[in-house]
């Protein structure tokens, strides 16, 4: 009978757990979800875990000295993919949305230990809106995103 609690108790945390995945990733973009890196999503803290989702959506769901809106990387992408236009979407959208979960991640952390600053965020947009080829500036800011968290 132990063994079966035993078991009982395992499956109900493995659903727990994948539950709580889940729900990490309702906030992101339908076409978006399967292109992420589920292992990768590791949260510090539940406040990580909020100022995520709040680099994705723009909802600042009670975060301190949060200003909600955009940009959000949600609405990034979406502009991406339209200047992409119909013939570089199948090579855009694994890139940009890997790369909102690099970013994200990072620039969610504690101030004290990120490396990626709201300001960074705005220098990437501007990047990514003055590369008169969608999938370049994507490359561009990776480029200029890996540099910064190498540091």
């Amino acid at each position: 009978m132990a063994g079966f609690r035993e078991g009982v108790a395992l499956l109900a945390a493995l659903t727990f757990a994948w539950a709580g995945e889940a729900q990490a990733q309702d906030y992101v973009r339908a076409d978006c979800r399967d292109q992420l890196n589920p292992a990768a999503l590791r949260f510090d803290t539940q406040l990580h875990q909020r100022w995520y989702r709040r680099f994705w959506t723009g909802d600042c769901d009670h975060l301190p000295f949060c200003f909600p809106g955009s940009p959000n990387w949600n609405d990034i992408v979406g502009k991406l993919l339209v200047r992409g236009g119909p013939t570089e979407q199948a090579a855009l959208l694994p890139k940009a949305c890997r790369l909102g979960q690099m970013i994200g991640l990072e620039w969610a952390r504690d101030k004290k230990v990120r490396h990626i600053d709201t300001g960074d965020l705005h220098v990437f947009k501007s990047q990514l809106e003055a590369s008169g080829d969608a999938l370049r500036g994507v490359d561009q800011v990776e480029a200029s995103a890996r540099a910064k968290m190498a540091r």
